[in-house]
């Protein structure tokens, strides 16, 4: 009996030593990084009030009928089954928004190397030039620029005005032409090119010149540099540009919304996939079904991540690999 006591005094003992040992642990771990946490407070406060709740709510309501006005009714994958195999008006967004990342993407980035390569240069007034090439991208995506863009591809337009001045034609209602209305947007797309241009600037500057002079004593000329040179030694901010700018593609909203009117218009012509999913969540009143339309896009962005992560070992050339 006395023996069973000792031991039970003997675990209790050890119980809080422990416990003395893990409280004084994290007094000795709050001293040396109290101030840090305190600093980084308000990003855990809005990553998990601004970012991860509001990503596993919508989680939630994506099994669910919900209209913003009634609580949420649960209903199993029925949001899913019918974004798959029902809903006709999402295939048709799914098309136009592939269509936009397929031709802004690489046409933005063309724009953006070539630019970058002109500025790449020492030269009096260059970064004057360089942030009024830059500029575009920081007022490209606000409303006011979509407005502008929508008047100067209108009928009345400067583009049309142009056209009738230099060529004596008259253009078409840009923006209100099923045929061409995409491609307005296309256009505005590759005309950010700032963010890109920047970063590829960059990625020209750590490329050693020696190889340029050995390359030229050898009597290689411009193209032969860049193809052999600059475009090699470049690929892994050329990966990095196209991975980033394809995720922004797919998220494309602002410009869509302000020069179609909201609609995706005209007949469904500009309808990205972010525009369609607004349009059943804020004028459908059916959020439920946005949420599972949310959830989708994160796996379609996903999957393109994946596969240029995938391939990119067969294109993609980093020094520290020795390949």
């Amino acid at each position: 009996m006395a023996t069973t006591v000792t031991g039970e005094i003997g675990a209790e003992g050890r119980r809080v030593a422990a416990a003395s040992n893990l409280s004084a642990r994290l007094a000795r771990s709050w001293r040396r990084n109290g101030a840090g946490y305190l600093f980084l407070t308000p990003w855990l406060i809005g990553f998990f009030g601004l970012t991860l709740g509001p990503t596993l709510a919508s989680l939630y309501l994506s099994f669910t009928d919900y209209d913003l006005l009634t609580p949420p009714r649960w209903a199993g994958l029925k949001n899913y089954e019918y974004a798959f195999f029902q809903d006709e008006r999402l295939r048709h967004a799914l098309w136009v928004t592939f269509q936009y990342v397929i031709w802004a993407v690489p046409l933005k980035l063309a724009v953006a190397l070539a630019l970058a390569m002109a500025l790449d240069r020492s030269v009096r007034g260059v970064g004057l030039y360089r942030a009024a090439f830059y500029l575009p991208s920081l007022l490209g995506a606000s409303v006011a620029i979509a407005l502008l863009w929508r008047l100067i591809f209108g009928a009345d337009g400067l583009v049309n005005h142009l056209l009738f001045v230099i060529l004596g034609i008259k253009g078409p209602g840009w923006v209100t032409h099923p045929d061409y209305a995409l491609w307005t947007l296309i256009a505005l797309a590759v005309w950010q090119f700032g963010s890109p241009m920047i970063i590829f600037l960059a990625g020209l500057r750590q490329i050693p010149q020696d190889l340029y002079e050995a390359a030229s004593m050898d009597g290689a000329g411009p193209p032969r540099q860049f193809f052999r040179i600059t475009l090699p030694l470049l690929a892994p901010v050329i990966f990095f540009n196209l991975v980033f700018q394809t995720i922004e593609a797919f998220k494309a909203f602002t410009q869509a919304f302000i020069v179609s009117g909201g609609r995706g218009g005209p007949v469904d012509s500009t309808l990205f996939y972010s525009l369609y999913l607004y349009i059943e969540a804020f004028e459908n009143f059916r959020m439920g079904y946005a949420s599972a339309l949310a959830w989708l896009l994160l796996v379609i962005i996903g999957v393109f991540t994946a596969l240029a992560f995938l391939t990119s070992r067969y294109w993609v050339y980093y020094e520290d690999e020795g390949r």
